[in-house]
């Protein structure tokens, strides 16, 4: 599930490490592929065969420094949180960006608004 995977990804932010590794499941794969897309990680590749797949992950850095600040979940497995690309507004007054699951795969709250679907709001990054 992708959630553990961005909670590993913000415990490696904060402790300042700059690579980590991460079990191998589709979603995962996807949300890692949208951060790279996004700039906030420098790659994402899948490694490994069969049961032993991993996702090797490179966290982007500026002047020595994570660019991610920190990730919030916005739905959960106990509440999800839908929204049609009408009703998206832009995060943390635009420096931020809200991932969402839509028919066309997972993308940010720009590209969602270009592409006029809607879809759940995953997290929320900056």
């Amino acid at each position: 599930m992708y959630i553990q995977t961005l909670t590993r990804i913000r415990n490696s932010v904060m402790a300042g490490k700059k690579r980590l590794k991460v079990p191998f499941s589709k979603m995962d794969y996807e949300v890692t592929q949208a951060l790279v897309r996004a700039g906030y990680l420098d790659s994402a590749e899948k490694k490994g065969r069969s049961v032993k797949k991993i996702i090797d992950i490179d966290i982007k850095m500026e002047n020595a420094s994570p660019v991610i600040r920190d990730i919030k979940l916005v739905s959960k497995p106990s509440q999800k949180v839908y929204k049609g690309y009408r009703s998206i507004h832009p995060s943390k007054q635009g420096y931020g960006k809200y991932f969402l699951t839509t028919p066309k795969g997972i993308m940010t709250d720009k590209e969602a608004k270009k592409e006029k679907v809607g879809g759940e709001i995953l997290f929320e990054i900056w």
